[in-house]
């Protein structure tokens, strides 16, 4: 059973990725583990407007959770665990706020056993697979749990709005995973 099941085994809301790279597993979850939202112009913006009404908010003298945090990025992602070809990482929150409503999750036992209603899970999930050809396919899914009728409810408007960058921003991680690691 790979993390993804074990750590979120139930989940209303998923996407999948995959790329082929010639490097090792070790190499590329090396990769995986050092990504930061800066290094990609593109990814960077994205971000930028996802947050810019909690920002404004702020400007404006209203207070929300991102008046001490940095931009969100991997860093706000907890490591829950990895092996050898595979890794997981989690944030818990009200992802739909504009500030996200993240809440701390320190390692994968507290990201499994969490349970409060109105808050979701998301697992951001990286495997290595053997290609065909010799290279490494390396496959990230996302999923997101809602543990209720009333996070499901609040939450799927903005997985409609959100789904089409994510899917972008996996895609370009996987691409800056792929320059990174493969030899020139």
């Amino acid at each position: 059973m790979n993390l993804a099941a074990q750590l979120l085994p139930e989940y209303q809301f998923s996407e999948r990725h995959q790329l082929e790279i010639v490097a090792a597993p070790s190499a590329i979850l090396d990769a995986v583990a050092t990504l930061e939202a800066e290094d990609d112009p593109l990814i960077r913006r994205c971000l930028q407007l996802r947050e810019a009404p909690a920002r404004l908010a702020l400007r404006l003298g209203l207070s929300n959770a991102l008046q001490d945090r940095p931009r969100f990025g991997m860093h706000a992602f907890s490591l829950l665990a990895r092996e050898a070809d595979q890794a997981a990482y989690g944030l818990i929150g009200r992802f739909w706020r504009s500030d996200f409503g993240l809440l701390p999750c320190t390692n994968g036992e507290a990201f499994r056993a969490f349970h409060q209603p109105g808050v979701a899970r998301l697992l951001m999930f990286f495997q290595c697979e053997p290609a065909s050809d010799g290279s490494t396919r390396l496959i990230t899914e996302t999923r997101v749990h809602c543990p209720d009728r009333t996070s499901r409810l609040a939450f799927t408007p903005y997985w409609l709005a959100i789904r089409p960058v994510s899917g972008l921003i996996r895609q370009r991680m996987l691409h800056s995973i792929k320059a990174r690691v493969e030899p020139s």
